[in-house]
C-alpha cells in the first residue's frame, strides 16, 4: 500500500507524529511538504513559517525512525497546490486530521474526474495538550506549549516576521 499525507510541519509536533505512525502502519509513504509560496497560503493566523529546506530537514529526521520500526520507505515531496500530490494515481490511502477531511474528499473528486479509484481516508485524531486543548503548531509558535504538549509559560515563542539576516532563529524541536 501507498499513503499520502500532506502540510506545512513547522514545527512537527505529536499530533503529527500521530498522523505519520498511522501512515506507516499501512504502507510506504509520500510526505507533500508545502513550498514556501504556499505555506502561507494554508495558515489560519499571520505566522512566519520556516524555509522548505529548514522545515524538510527536520521532517526527515522525524520520519527516518518510524520508517525504521515499522519497515516502511518514505519520501518528502515539495507541494506547490493544497490538493497535491494525492491525486496522483499510486496512492491507496491518504491519512488526514478532523479539519482537512473535506480536502481529502475533494481530492477523490479530482481523482474520480482523472478516472482513478478514490483514496481511503484515514481520519486520525488530535492530539492534546497538557490543558485539554490540541496541540498544534500555531501554539508552540507562540510559545504555548512544547512539542509535545507540556505548556511553556516562560517560552516566548517565535514572531510573525522572518528574523532579519544575522539574527537567531528559533527551532522548535
Amino acid at each position: 500500500m501507498h499513503v499520502a499525507l500532506g502540510g506545512t510541519f513547522d514545527p512537527v509536533h505529536d499530533g503529527h507524529l500521530a498522523l505519520f505512525e498511522r501512515a506507516f502502519e499501512l504502507g510506504d509513504v509520500t510526505v507533500g511538504l508545502t513550498s514556501d509560496e504556499l505555506a502561507p497560503k494554508t495558515r489560519h493566523v499571520d505566522r512566519y513559517v520556516r524555509s522548505f529546506e529548514d522545515r524538510k530537514r527536520d521532517l526527515i529526521a522525524d520520519l527516518e525512525p518510524l520508517a525504521e520500526k515499522y519497515d516502511r520507505e518514505f519520501e518528502v515531496r515539495k507541494l506547490e497546490e493544497p490538493t497535491g500530490i494525492a491525486t496522483e494515481p499510486q496512492f491507496d490511502y491518504l491519512i488526514v486530521s478532523p479539519e482537512t477531511r473535506d480536502g481529502g474528499e475533494r481530492i477523490n473528486e479530482i481523482r474520480r474526474q482523472r478516472g482513478y479509484d478514490p483514496l481511503e481516508i484515514e481520519v486520525v485524531d488530535h492530539v492534546t495538550a497538557e490543558d485539554g486543548e490540541r496541540i498544534s503548531s500555531t501554539r508552540i509558535v507562540r510559545g504555548e506549549i512544547d512539542r509535545h504538549g507540556n505548556l511553556t509559560p516562560e517560552h516566548e515563542g517565535r514572531g510573525t516576521e522572518r528574523p532579519e539576516q544575522g539574527e537567531p532563529g528559533r527551532t522548535e524541536r
